[in-house]
């Protein structure tokens, strides 16, 4: 009984000692102060939004990874299939980055007031060039909207690039033979021009005149380059009849549109409003370059200068394409906005033999 007594009076004294340790820990380490303590620093490192942030990187990572993979298997499999593909991710990457630019460039021109021919060169150029490339581009971005329509998109890189595509989609070796395809296309015109020279002649009633233009046409068909003095000499027929922008006739401004990369399959007063506009355009182009300096152009720039205004730059030297644009400047800064018909006339005037007969200046 003794033995009983004793065990059960440890036992309680036992139970008490806990409860009372139980109430120093409740009223110590576990208070409510002591689990802001240890609650806080938690939510402050994992708070909703920085884990959030978090699984977003992870989740990138991922993608990129797999994406990495994916180009991989493309290159060591498919490599011509990845050549497009990676031509075509690399183009939009490219026109997203035009795209911000000409942003800032119409943010610009809105918040300062600026025209278009005030604009630099480079970002008058950018303007021209994302217009023409928007225009081509628009049916394009539209089919690669819907999902898994980018392998229709790759279908047509591959079978039509040319006609379907602007250059940002091009391969490099792509960008060198179009060029060269539309510059032959463009050079088909040249005699057609020159042999409609000739023809709209015979209506100059100044015969002094008259036989400049016929020398100067003769000139080139014969192979040889003109001098820029022999080119302003006629500027007079070219700011009203018979040659003026709006006064030549509808087959002559066919064989015009072309040299520009315009259609010449529309009605009649079409086609002088877009040479107007597109000669003006250029006529302004040429005297943001004469303020920047043809030495600032850097060899890419040079040579799509050069491209644009007629003369196929790809198989010519720096040095020849400098020279060349120095003499179209030469005669483009002489010229007057009446006086554009003579601009669209000199990219076959001057690129014509350029540079296979003697260089005059």
């Amino acid at each position: 009984m003794a033995l009983s007594c004793s065990s059960l009076c440890s036992q309680l004294s036992l139970i008490r000692h806990c409860r009372l340790g139980t109430n120093r820990i409740t009223h110590g380490l576990h208070s409510p102060y002591m689990l802001c303590q240890f609650r806080l620093p938690l939510c402050r490192h994992y708070s909703s939004s920085e884990v959030r942030r978090g699984f977003a990187r992870y989740v990138a990572s991922k993608l990129q990874w797999a994406n990495t993979k994916y180009e991989d298997f493309l290159k060591k499999r498919f490599p011509r299939f990845f050549l497009l593909y990676h031509t075509f991710v690399e183009g939009f990457k490219l026109l997203f980055r035009d795209a911000k630019d000409i942003r800032r460039i119409k943010a610009k021109m809105w918040s300062d007031g600026v025209k278009f021919q005030d604009l630099p060169y480079r970002d008058m150029e950018k303007l021209r060039q994302f217009r023409r490339d928007l225009i081509k581009a628009i049916p394009l971005v539209i089919i690669s909207i819907p999902p898994f329509a980018n392998y229709l998109v790759f279908v047509l890189m591959y079978f039509f690039p040319r006609q379907l595509l602007i250059p940002h989609f091009w391969t490099p070796s792509q960008q060198l033979e179009f060029r060269r395809v539309y510059h032959s296309l463009r050079a088909r015109h040249h005699w057609p021009v020159l042999k409609g020279l000739e023809y709209t002649s015979q209506q100059v009633k100044n015969g002094h005149l008259q036989r400049q233009l016929k020398d100067l046409c003769a000139k080139v068909q014969s192979g040889a380059n003109p001098k820029v003095s022999e080119i302003l000499a006629i500027r007079s027929l070219f700011s009203g009849p018979p040659l003026g922008i709006r006064r030549m006739s509808v087959d002559h401004m066919r064989h015009i549109s072309p040299l520009l990369f315009l259609t010449p399959r529309l009605p009649g007063f079409l086609i002088g409003q877009r040479l107007s506009s597109h000669g003006l355009e250029l006529l302004q182009l040429d005297r943001g370059l004469s303020r920047l300096g043809v030495h600032q152009l850097n060899d890419s720039e040079l040579r799509q200068a050069c491209y644009l205004r007629g003369l196929n730059a790809d198989v010519l030297g720096v040095n020849q394409c400098r020279e060349w644009l120095s003499q179209w400047l030469q005669v483009s800064s002489s010229l007057k906005d009446s006086e554009v018909s003579l601009l669209l006339h000199s990219i076959v005037f001057l690129s014509a033999n350029y540079p296979s007969g003697p260089s005059h200046h």
